[in-house]
């Protein structure tokens, strides 16, 4: 565990003595969209139907308009706070070539967000740049989510769940942006909702037609409790879903964290740094899960950030001060 105590204080929380938790790495890794930086330093997002500010304040974390009740049932899993995340650090340090990237983003810590959100967001964010992202997730939300009013009078919205956006054409997709990947996102609405409908008739004991078993295989709740290899291809069987997108999906929301997504960024520390083979993704991905075992997902985490922050050109390095072979790292994630 991460944390010591926390305490209720004037309508915020107070999480006290928290460890391995700097909110700009938590935000700014690549991993969420609904999180925006503001003028005092703290960070404002909107999660499972809640809009809460979080700051940090010495060893503190301040979340506002919330409660111990939804830390209990929401915060203290959404930030992964049981986690000892410094046994993490400590075995991912014991490879020099991971070390810096491990100590340039040591608050980084890996969300558990809503599964729809993340394929959503995900389907989104393939070949798009983050500020846009952020704005189409925001339309998305404001168009078919429900209002938010926070204590201070401002109003956000929630990510609508599949029965709230299943109503949305293809026209209306387009005119929020969302361009070509408004097909991509119709359909998998579309194939998540009729999932849903078809194991609901299944748990009510009737009879499915041939046409509702085949829908069965879409149902987000049961691929959430697949295994790794069994949710990653189940999860590319949706529309717009490619492996990267899988994997972010897999890792962000579903505790896979095994899962390895590989961007052009985690593409070049790795051909770079370990000598991973040159050529296709999934080549790569399979790699870096073969170098990093259980801890994949988290390395990929450190090594994203501390490329794409500091604007590493891995190919004008000279390749001769890196000859280290890495050693597989395995490791116990609790």
């Amino acid at each position: 565990m991460d944390y010591k105590s926390v305490r209720e204080e004037n309508g915020s929380l107070v999480i006290e003595d928290v460890e391995n938790f700097e909110p700009v790495h938590i935000f700014e890794c690549g991993q969420c969209f609904r999180w925006n930086r503001q003028d005092d330093g703290s960070f404002r997002g909107t999660a499972f139907g809640r809009t809460i500010s979080v700051k940090k304040e010495g060893n503190n974390v301040i979340i506002s308009d919330s409660d111990i009740a939804d830390f209990n049932n929401i915060w203290k899993k959404y930030f992964d706070l049981e986690r000892d995340y410094s046994r993490i650090k400590l075995r991912l340090s014991e490879d020099p070539l991971l070390k810096e990237s491990v100590e340039f983003g040591h608050g980084i810590r890996i969300l558990n967000q809503e599964p729809f959100e993340m394929l959503i967001s995900f389907i989104i964010s393939a070949n798009n740049q983050i500020p846009r992202i952020k704005k189409t997730v925001d339309r998305i939300s404001e168009k078919w989510g429900n209002e938010i009013i926070s204590s201070d009078g401002k109003k956000t919205y929630s990510f609508p769940e599949p029965s709230e956006l299943q109503n949305a054409t293809v026209e209306e997709l387009k005119e929020i942006g969302l361009g070509y990947r408004a097909e991509y996102i119709y359909n998998t609405v579309k194939m998540v909702t009729e999932g849903e409908k078809a194991l609901e008739k299944k748990a009510s004991g009737d009879e499915l037609t041939p046409e509702e078993e085949e829908m069965l295989q879409f149902n987000l709740s049961s691929i959430v409790s697949m295994d790794h290899g069994n949710c990653h291809r189940a999860l590319m069987k949706y529309s717009g879903v490619g492996p990267k997108v899988a994997d972010c999906i897999m890792l962000f929301s579903m505790e896979k964290q095994e899962a390895f997504p590989v961007d052009v960024w985690v593409k070049k520390a790795m051909t770079y740094f370990y000598k991973a083979p040159e050529g296709s993704l999934p080549k790569i991905r399979k790699f870096g899960q073969g170098v990093f075992g259980d801890l994949a997902g988290f390395a990929q985490q450190y090594l994203f950030y501390n490329a794409r922050e500091n604007k590493i050109k891995i190919e004008t390095e000279d390749p001769k001060e890196k000859e280290k072979t890495p050693e597989k790292i395995s490791g116990d994630q609790t």
